[in-house]
């Protein structure tokens, strides 16, 4: 939306007390998020600021009191965020809510095509479908975003290799549930990867979003395979949310803790040094005592580096909101047991001393260290250097943390991956490394060429 605001002429500033208008993007996944939102919206007022609300709370609940006369915009209809700043700043108020559809299926959303400003203009974020195919009774967000619907694998690759193009270093893969990509335009994930991965260029890397477990089961060979890619981030984000099949039922989650075991055993064998991130809720309101037991061992077994703990929150006009809670004082203890849980085994140690490549795309909060990615995508803190910006850099682990990795940086492995005439070097093939020539050997059939020119010259002239 900014992309295109700012295509338009407008002056997109971050000092909103000068602002003439404030476009707010919320998010309806938890109350937390929505308070925020309606704070911001009577700050506006108040301000007398023009305010347009884009995003899940404006299509999930557009009767919401809070925003009633304000302009808003669905899910579906950001390329259309232009008209609506435009009337708003007339005076008028706008809804545009309807969802894109051809042939009476629902479609992706926007074009990916769309102007866009980056917030960070090394990383490229990428939304390959919107909705998803679940029923979970505590999820408000498929009351906004609603049934899958799958951009074109065509699209998706075009704008991957554009944002190569144009610098980007690092491209995310994201939606609600990347995992159930494509199975409503006869594909799949692994199809869209094998078509994606290949015009990754060199000194590049790709991450992948969030999966549930249930779309990623059949397709375990194929994402191990992927996984293994140089290119790719060894990583995936598949959130749980209980150890407790009961409660897992009572989610609709649509999978078992076996099989959710079965993945991750699966891709930790088969993948060298996998990351797997998860999330739990505590406090859902059928989780019992005992329910809570096998969450806690889930993950004493599995100790995942990364674990989102979210106490449960009722969503208006969800099923779980319905339910019996469970007292607050419980959930808070239990919240509490796991979070001591997390905190009580390191999940980096065994890296130090270890050399490896890390790709460095952001700057640190403590404004002294830049902040990278290894193959694991594990965060890896190397020493500020303007130098070491979106490069490919080999370092050597000299400390661990909870949290990340402190790196002493040894080289710069990777140039810039556009060449002079602005193409880009890519592996030849997926699934094989760098076909690239090396600079010694680049010379020197830069030699052959010249002398054979020239004793063609010779004979001839």
């Amino acid at each position: 939306m900014a992309g295109l605001l700012a295509a338009y002429g407008y002056n997109i500033i971050n000092d909103k007390n000068i602002a003439d208008l404030w476009l707010l993007n919320s998010c309806t996944v938890k109350n937390p998020a929505e308070d925020h939102l309606r704070n911001e919206i009577n700050a506006g007022k108040k301000s007398g600021k023009k305010v347009v609300v884009a995003g899940c709370v404006s299509q999930g609940a557009p009767k919401s009191e809070f925003l009633h006369g304000l302009s808003i915009i669905g899910v579906q209809q950001i390329d259309r965020v232009v008209e609506v700043v435009e009337e708003t700043l007339k005076g008028n108020s706008v809804r545009l809510l309807g969802q894109k559809k051809s042939g009476g299926k629902k479609l992706g959303g926007a074009p990916l095509a769309l102007p866009k400003i980056r917030r960070n203009p090394l990383v490229e974020i990428i939304a390959i479908n919107t909705g998803c195919l679940n029923q979970c009774t505590y999820c408000k967000t498929k009351h906004a975003r609603g049934d899958l619907g799958s951009y074109p694998i065509d699209e998706i690759v075009c704008r991957a290799k554009e944002a190569f193009a144009e610098g980007v270093v690092e491209l995310w893969l994201t939606s609600e549930d990347t995992g159930a990509y494509g199975r409503d335009i006869g594909t799949s994930l692994p199809e869209l990867l094998d078509r994606l991965v290949p015009v990754i260029p060199e000194g590049c890397m790709l991450r992948l979003g969030m999966t549930n477990p249930p779309y990623i089961l059949e397709h375990l060979e194929s994402m191990a395979r992927i996984l293994n890619h140089p290119r790719v981030y060894s990583f995936l984000h598949i959130p749980v949310q209980s150890g407790s099949d009961s409660v897992l039922m009572d989610m609709k989650r649509e999978y078992n803790t076996k099989e959710f075991e079965r993945i991750v055993t699966f891709l930790r064998d088969r993948v060298p040094d996998m990351t797997i991130a998860t999330d739990i809720i505590c406090g859902f309101p059928t989780e019992t005592e005992v329910d809570f037991k096998d969450t806690l061992k889930l993950c004493e077994t599995y100790k995942f580096p990364s674990l989102f703990i979210n106490q449960f929150f009722p969503r208006p006009g969800t099923p779980a909101a319905k339910m019996v809670k469970v007292p607050t004082v419980e959930v808070k203890k239990r919240t509490k047991l796991l979070t001591e849980l997390f905190y009580s085994y390191e999940p980096y140690g065994h890296m130090v001393g270890r050399i490896c490549d890390v790709l460095v795309t952001e700057e640190a909060y403590d404004g002294r260290h830049y902040v990278g990615h290894n193959k694991s995508y594990h965060q890896v803190l190397v020493p500020k250097d303007e130098s070491l910006m979106g490069k490919l850099v080999k370092v050597r682990i000299s400390a661990a943390t909870k949290f990340s990795i402190v790196g002493e940086v040894l080289n710069v492995t990777s140039l810039n991956h556009r060449t002079e005439v602005g193409g880009l070097k890519t592996s030849a093939q997926f699934g094989n490394f760098d076909s690239t020539l090396s600079k010694k050997s680049y010379y020197s059939l830069l030699a052959v060429i010249f002398v054979l020119i020239a004793r063609v010259l010779w004979v001839f002239l």
